[in-house]
């Protein structure tokens, strides 16, 4: 259970990062408001990633299998979709947007989630 709060804590401030990446170098791609309103929308997509992410994977397994993985970029952009559609904040104009949005997220997340798991493999355990 800690091991869960944990990753989802870090994956909160993962989104933000991302989000503020995102809503300063794509175009389309918007996040209205102050700093809660980021707080907020990264909050929501946290728990759309750790809740309705998986759901949607196991529905999309047969097409992720057939792309060879690359189905994964489907699952984040109707991830990021139903974003959209779920807060008011957050504005995206268009399908490139989102994808050029979805990949630079992913990417991101990718990224900082691969830097941390180094980290701990690094820390001698307790």
């Amino acid at each position: 259970m800690i091991k869960f709060l944990a990753r989802l804590i870090f994956s909160f401030f993962s989104n933000l990062i991302a989000l503020f990446i995102v809503d300063y170098f794509i175009t389309g791609f918007q996040v209205g408001g102050d700093s809660l309103s980021f707080l907020i929308i990264a909050a929501i997509l946290t728990l759309l990633n750790a809740f309705v992410r998986p759901i949607l994977r196991l529905i999309l397994t047969p097409i992720i299998i057939l792309t060879f993985g690359l189905g994964i970029i489907a699952v984040n952009a109707l991830i990021i979709y139903l974003l959209d559609i779920l807060m008011v904040n957050i504005t995206i104009t268009g399908l490139v947007p989102l994808v050029y949005g979805t990949l630079v997220i992913s990417l991101i997340n990718m990224a900082i989630n691969f830097s941390a798991k180094k980290v701990y493999k690094t820390q001698p355990e307790k």
